[in-house]
């Protein structure tokens, strides 16, 4: 294949190896002018899986009191029908690489989509607690595999020039199934039953993997190797245990409880141990070339945050609107769904763009755009329409969208090819663990905030307060009986869970300008003789 050159680094070909030594991409199946064989139903099929693992991590959590009543669960049980899928998911993810080197990427994209598909029909048809969460956690094992390997086809079936277009599709799908998933939900619960959650997953499983079976051409840049046990134990072990902890710190009081203190120090151990293996062991389970690559490194830092930022606020916003503003689930998933629409336009403009200019001033302004939207949601009002609240989406969706694009594309486009598939898997695997931990970081601020703001205001309301009982009158609170008093407790609560959300906003905001000085760890590339891509 032709050497490929590009310009502002973005169109040449990735061929620097960690060490210096050259690798050249294989694209698979290329013909006349570079393209790939059935490109766009690869394109189309590939996309299909990745929506689909992408919609089921959300979907699912506006049915949790439909599905509770019918479980006969409490409410701390239906939370393992989230943990479990996340668990086993951030278990499987660091194992991709490993598999599609060893098996073969086709064969495992193309088992991924069926043990996640059938789980899926498995989920629907469950009668038990114990079956769901089985289900589940299977539905997480098969659905993995299927971002990370998505992202490694369409950059192996694009040449360099490309892949900020394939990095805007790709983003697409990526950030549409979080933002569509709570109004497909809800409007699924509402009119159908929770079951249809998981059965919504049927049609799109088929399509894909007879797309994916016909189309698809096998690609393995990895060789076969020995398999690293202690590595993959020592990393599934410290996942296992920092989601745990995460999942149930804010219902146990966090260090306060024993368990906690446990899944802590196990954690801690763990990850102690796989640091040490990884850079002392002649064959770890994670390549330590892979940090090698400034750029991978530093791209790594920058996908962290937007994993706590994009998906804490995901989290944020649909209670918000349910609890404080009383907006039907419907409605709620109405009002959130323009931020998907700027995503995708800033997908689409970037994708343009990336290869002109240099893609750290995108991102610079990408993460300034995210950070204003971020203080407009410092001054949501319990009185306000919602207007306020699809603008600040609009802009913060334009704002990641424009970090995501360029950040994949420079995250990879100086990896060697046969670390491709580690890469994409290690890239994946920290934004579901910073979206874990900004989730339950922020919900654990939401809580112990209002409680403190709660009191607060709580003591100012006396008999010899004015202001207070004037406004308790226009309220219409009978302070003189049970029922007054339990609605002005209503409103004190509803206040300060309204200012405790404004603290996490804030914080997010802080978070997100914090990290544009991070910028200067990302090199330029630039083309050198025979079009390598090396860095500045």
């Amino acid at each position: 294949m032709a050497d490929i050159t590009a310009e502002d680094g973005f169109e040449e070909a990735a061929e620097v190896a960690g060490q210096g030594a050259t690798i050249a991409p294989q694209p698979p199946q290329p013909v006349a002018g570079g393209r790939v064989r059935f490109h766009g139903l690869i394109t189309l099929s590939v996309m299909a899986a990745t929506i689909m693992q992408a919609l089921d991590t959300t979907i699912a959590n506006v049915a949790l009191p439909r599905m509770q009543g019918t479980l006969s669960a409490t409410q701390d049980e239906m939370g393992w029908v989230l943990t479990s899928y996340i668990v086993a998911a951030a278990i499987t993810i660091p194992l991709t690489g490993w598999l599609a080197g060893q098996f073969g990427r086709r064969r495992v994209f193309l088992i991924s989509v069926f043990i996640f598909t059938v789980a899926s029909a498995l989920c629907g048809l469950a009668v038990s607690l114990p079956q769901i969460v089985l289900f589940r956690f299977l539905q997480g094992v098969g659905g993995a595999a299927l971002v990370p390997l998505s992202q490694a086809v369409l950059f192996d079936i694009n040449p360099p020039k490309d892949f900020g277009r394939a990095m805007a599709i790709w983003g697409i799908g990526v950030t549409m199934g979080p933002i569509l998933g709570p109004a497909l939900g809800g409007w699924l619960t509402e009119n159908y039953t929770w079951r249809w959650v998981f059965y919504i997953n049927l049609p799109i499983g088929i399509l894909a993997f007879i797309g994916l079976y016909f189309t698809l051409p096998e690609n393995r840049n990895a060789q076969g190797s020995r398999f690293d046990f202690f590595g993959f134990i020592s990393l599934s072990v410290f996942i296992t245990a920092l989601q745990l902890m995460l999942d149930r710190g804010q219902l146990l009081d966090w260090f306060s409880s024993t368990e906690i203190m446990i899944e802590a120090i196990v954690a801690g151990i763990a990850f102690y141990l796989f640091l040490v293996h990884t850079f002392t062991s002649p064959k770890p389970f994670l390549n330590p070339h892979l940090f090698q690559d400034r750029n991978f490194v530093a791209s790594n830092i920058f996908i962290f945050v937007i994993g706590v930022v994009l998906f804490a606020t995901l989290a944020l916003v649909p209670p918000l609107l349910q609890n404080q503003m009383q907006y039907p689930v419907v409605l709620t998933g109405l009002v959130t769904a323009p931020r998907g629409a700027g995503t995708m336009i800033a997908m689409i403009v970037v994708g343009r763009l990336v290869s002109r200019i240099d893609p750290r001033l995108i991102i610079a302004f990408g993460l300034a755009l995210t950070a204003f939207s971020l203080w407009q949601m410092t001054q949501f009002s319990l009185l306000m329409n919602s207007w306020p609240i699809i603008i600040s989406g609009i802009l913060q969706g334009f704002g990641v969208g424009l970090v995501w694009v360029p950040l994949s594309a420079v995250a990879f486009t100086t990896l060697p090819a046969n670390l491709r598939n580690e890469g994409t898997s290690f890239f994946n695997l920290l934004r579901n663990v910073g979206s874990s931990i900004g989730i339950s970081v922020v919900f654990f601020l939401l809580t112990q905030n209002t409680q403190k703001l709660h009191a607060s205001l709580a003591e100012n309301i006396t008999r010899y307060n004015a202001a207070g009982n004037q406004a308790a009158a226009a309220a219409h609170f009978n302070l003189g009986s049970v029922p007054g008093l339990i609605g002005l407790n209503g409103a004190i609560t509803n206040q300060a869970a309204m200012m405790a959300y404004i603290d996490d906003f804030q914080l997010m905001m802080v978070l997100t300008l914090a990290t544009i000085p991070f910028l200067f760890l990302i090199k330029r590339t630039r083309p050198a003789g025979g079009g390598h891509a090396v860095l500045d």
